[in-house]
């Protein structure tokens, strides 16, 4: 069976995200536009689009759509900004926010994912991306500070570190909780403190390192 790719995209933001009060234009139009189903194995392509996360190795996933345009869409990003995301997995993600910021800095824990990522994000075209293999819970320092940083696992708390690497004000979006049932959150980093918000329960795969779970 063909499948029309750019049809399922379309749908897939209509059905799983415009219906879900995703609102943002810029998020819509990115997440039409990212070819998620070239960031997973051609034996699921045909499941690309649906409402839920795929398997891509490694014991890790890509997230589902929704919960994607979810936290990108927290963020809040104009197009200037610089960003940090925590946990590359299959790229698809950074694709997504490379389309709406300025610059993506990307750690990864698992170096054979980080390099099949980074191979799919350069065949893409993708030169507004750069790809780390290290503990994510400890960020990248080098580049910091972020005007947001997203962390695509789930995290016991708060890593500290991240936290001190949003720029105020900034945003820090994250799923946080227990193993098997977290929520997102974000935080807002301004002159006033530190102000958290919750946008519902969520499931993720653990966030590993010095300030995730232990292995």
């Amino acid at each position: 069976m063909i499948v029309d790719y750019v049809q399922a995209r379309e749908r897939m933001v209509q059905e799983q995200l415009v219906s879900r009060g995703i609102k943002d234009p810029r998020v819509l139009w990115a997440m039409a536009k990212v070819p998620r189903h070239l960031f997973v194995e051609g034996e699921l392509w045909n499941q690309a689009y649906d409402d839920h996360p795929l398997p891509i190795g490694a014991g890790q996933t890509i997230s589902q759509p929704y919960m994607v345009a979810l936290m990108v869409e927290a963020l809040g990003l104009k197009g200037t900004e610089r960003v940090l995301e925590v946990g590359t997995g299959s790229g698809y993600a950074v694709a997504v926010l490379a389309e709406l910021c300025a610059q993506v800095f990307s750690v990864e824990g698992v170096e054979d994912l980080a390099l099949k990522a980074g191979t799919t994000l350069t065949s893409l075209g993708y030169r507004n991306v750069a790809l780390l293999v290290a503990d994510g819970t400890l960020g990248w320092e080098e580049h910091a500070p972020y005007d947001a940083v997203v962390i695509s696992a789930a995290a016991p708390c708060i890593p500290r570190p991240l936290l001190e690497q949003v720029r105020t004000p900034g945003y820090l979006v994250l799923p946080m909780g227990e193993k098997e049932l977290q929520t997102l959150v974000r935080i807002r980093k301004d002159g006033e403190g530190i102000r958290e918000e919750y946008l519902g329960e969520c499931r993720f795969v653990k966030l590993r390192g010095r300030y995730g779970w232990e292995d």
